[in-house]
């Protein structure tokens, strides 16, 4: 099953274009740029050993990785949050091949900086039927290599445009994760590794579905 997130994509991006001043687009292919050239958020690499976390999910429970593992492989994706509108398309996106994961013996897991309650908005906004975990103080995503933080020039950005990432997050950091995902095999190895500087970049998840068949295959 193919999603269309990349087609919804192209056309929110289309409409941003449209709507956003020159100078604030710029300001953001700035920031993604200086990204790209850092060595901030390059992520862990196929073949490595995914560091295992204890995080809750949107309802306070607690969820650990390894102890998920036992029961199959998982999909492991990284977003920024639930105010970023490819994030949610992205996580909508996984909603709909949900069944077809699982029908791979496998799990799905999304991690934020969100606190549990902004997550539990995340998953209730989206109808999200899968772990939406809460990485307070990013201690997971900096494990896994993917924290960089953002810009003085962007977070202002962020600030007149109303988007407190701060308060989401419940820190005053200012710092994200890289869009991220990975698959995970029940060893503990990363199989898979989609990593790039670019918000707008990311694994369509049909492609991430066909990579998790092969480990059955």
């Amino acid at each position: 099953m193919k999603t269309e997130m990349r087609k919804h994509y192209h056309e929110y991006i289309e409409k941003f274009k449209k709507a956003t001043p020159e100078e604030i687009q710029e300001k953001m292919k700035k920031a993604i740029d200086e990204l790209e050239s850092s060595n901030d958020g390059e992520g862990l690499s196929t073949g490595e050993k995914a560091p295992n976390f204890n995080l809750p999910d949107a309802k306070g429970e607690t969820v650990e990785l390894y102890e998920q593992l036992k029961s199959g492989p998982v999909v492991l994706t990284f977003y920024r949050g639930g105010w970023c509108p490819y994030c949610n398309m992205e996580l909508r996106a996984y909603q709909q091949i949900l069944d077809e994961i699982h029908g791979q013996g496998a799990e799905l897991m999304a991690i934020s900086p969100q606190t549990p309650d902004q997550s539990l908005t995340t998953q209730e906004k989206n109808e999200l039927n899968y772990h939406v975990l809460s990485d307070v103080g990013n201690e997971v995503a900096n494990q896994y290599n993917l924290v960089y933080p953002l810009p003085d020039y962007l977070v202002e950005v962020y600030k007149d445009k109303g988007l407190n990432v701060d308060k989401h997050n419940g820190d005053e950091t200012w710092t994200l994760p890289v869009s991220a995902t990975y698959i995970i095999d029940t060893d503990g190895t990363i199989v898979y590794d989609y990593t790039k500087a670019d918000y707008k970049d990311r694994a369509e998840p049909s492609d991430v579905l066909e990579e998790l068949k092969k480990i059955n295959n």
